[in-house]
Formats: structure tokens, C-alpha cells, sequence
């Protein structure tokens, strides 16, 4: 017979301050997390255990729950005098999440860090998806879909971020194609080669400064928000920048906005996952601390 599953050992430090503290608040902030950790922790520990630890809001413990609570508190204070490395990990569980590249690039991975120190039980499998298809290798828990939004046919959503565009371009394509005043003109959109992407097209632009140019023909194509302003640095053009996905762009210099004016995008990227899954408690954590990060 396999040996029981022991919960982890930050559920069970949740559990012990909750117990004591009775506020989600205060134990969160006795334990460096956020309120929101604390519940999480505290789902993902009575759904191990199969009980019910509080039997109100006040988070008066059940009977069940007191009688847990003077084990738990005695197997924290034996792992506190304990001499030896701590305890290694258990119920340790598997999060495959699919992502766009870039936004995997510039949104979620320069905040991974803070993940996995409030979740360190969660081993997350990151995928690269196809925007506006939303394909993707193999199956996955939670996706990061990118488009017109939702609802779904087969999936739970909510909005996760939307974003401005502004047309940008490399420093030499300024100096050798400009100058453009504020690239709201016909006549000076017209001398300039656009970049084209169907992930943000140009008529957003065009019909957000009564513009009568059509969708432009001809021209460098890319089929990736990334590698169109990668584009553009190269030289090949202005290209229809998302200002919160392209922001490294114009932080370190590589490319340069063309005008002081933005228009929201009819795109933006969504959260998904299959019915039923939120019920999850690492579905769960993950979908609520991403919608805090960004």
C-alpha cells in the first residue's frame, strides 16, 4: 500500500494561522502572501483531506478542523526544532498553461519569480500558442487567448488585458523615410511602408483618425506581435505597436513612436480554461494571481 499523501507544508502553516488569527488578512500578512494565497492554500488543503476545517466565516473551526489543527501544531513545532534540512516537498501537482510568445516574453515571464514563491507546489508547463487560432501542442489546463474574446464554445473565460496601439518605427527608418507629424494624415501614411499583421490591423488606426486609405496589399507580413516590431528595428517599416506588449521596444530605444496618439485595440487576451477546471485549486490560484500581476 502507497503511504499517505502529506499536505504541503505551506497549506498547513495557512491552516495553523488562520486557526489562530482568524483573518485571512492577517495571516496573509504574517506569512509574507497575499489574502488570496491564503484561500487558495486553505481549498487546496481541505480538498486533499476530504474535510471541513471551519464550520463558519468567522473561521471557527469544525470538529474536525480542531482536532487537525493540534496535530498540525505539532508537526510544525517537531519541523521547527528539527536540526536537519527541511522536509522534502509532497503533493507537488502539474499546471500546463498555453501562451502567445511574446506575450509569454514581456508579460508572464518577468513575473514567474513571484509565482512560484507563493506557489511552490505548482510546477508550471508553459506552451507556446498560435494567437487568433488558438493552437497549440497539447492539451493544456488555463490558456492565454488573444483576439476579439469571447464566450467560447468550449471554454470559461474572463478578460485578462487589453491594450492601446501606436505606430512606431526604428530610429533610421525615421531618419531615412520622415519626418511624420503625427502620422494622421493620408499623405503621410501613404509614403510610409507598413508592416502588416492580421494580429492588429491597420484599419483600427485608419478609422480611429478618419483615414481613407485602405488595408494595405503589399509590404512584409508577420504573423507574430513580437517579431513585427523586431520588424520594424530592422528597418522594414512602421508597425502598429500594442504600447503594454511593446514596451521594451521603446524603453531601450529601438524603436520610437510616431505620435502622441493611441487607439484602444479591438484585440485583447483572454483567460480560458474547460468548464469545471476552475474547481481546481492550482487552476484557481494560477487564474487569480495572473489577473493581479497584469
Amino acid at each position: 500500500m502507497a503511504p499517505p499523501r502529506i499536505p504541503p507544508i505551506h497549506c498547513l502553516q495557512a491552516f495553523e494561522a488562520l486557526a489562530r488569527l482568524r483573518s485571512v488578512t492577517l495571516a496573509a500578512d504574517e506569512l509574507a502572501v497575499t489574502p488570496s494565497a491564503v484561500s487558495h492554500r486553505m481549498r487546496q488543503l481541505e480538498t486533499q483531506l476530504g474535510l471541513r476545517l471551519f464550520a463558519r466565516h468567522d473561521f471557527q473551526l469544525s470538529a474536525e478542523g480542531a482536532g487537525y489543527l493540534a496535530r498540525v501544531r505539532e508537526a510544525l513545532a517537531l519541523l521547527a526544532d528539527a536540526a536537519g534540512p527541511d522536509a522534502a516537498s509532497s503533493g507537488r501537482v502539474r499546471l500546463r498553461v498555453a501562451v502567445p510568445p511574446t506575450f509569454s516574453r514581456q508579460i508572464l515571464l518577468p513575473r514567474l519569480a513571484l509565482f512560484r514563491q507563493a506557489w511552490p507546489d505548482i510546477d508550471l508547463v508553459l506552451q507556446v500558442s498560435i494567437p487568433l487560432l488558438h493552437v497549440f501542442g497539447e492539451e493544456a489546463d488555463v490558456e492565454v487567448r488573444f483576439g476579439a474574446g469571447g464566450p467560447y464554445a468550449d471554454r470559461e473565460s474572463v478578460r485578462l488585458l487589453g491594450d492601446r496601439v501606436c505606430p512606431v518605427c526604428s530610429p533610421g527608418y525615421l531618419a531615412e523615410a520622415g519626418p511624420f507629424d503625427g502620422f494622421m494624415r493620408d499623405a503621410e501614411v501613404a509614403r510610409a511602408q507598413l508592416i502588416r499583421s492580421p494580429l492588429e490591423p491597420w484599419r483600427t488606426w485608419f478609422v480611429a483618425h478618419g483615414l481613407s486609405l485602405r488595408e494595405p496589399a503589399d509590404g512584409a507580413q508577420v504573423n507574430d506581435a513580437g517579431l513585427v516590431l523586431d520588424a520594424a528595428v530592422a528597418g522594414f517599416g512602421v508597425a502598429l505597436m500594442r504600447l503594454r506588449l511593446g514596451a521594451a521596444w521603446l524603453d531601450d530605444g529601438r524603436l520610437v513612436r510616431l505620435s502622441e496618439h493611441s487607439v484602444e485595440s479591438p484585440h485583447h487576451h483572454d483567460l480560458a480554461w474547460k468548464p469545471g477546471a476552475l474547481a481546481r485549486w492550482e487552476v484557481a490560484a494560477f487564474v487569480d494571481w495572473l489577473r493581479q500581476a497584469v
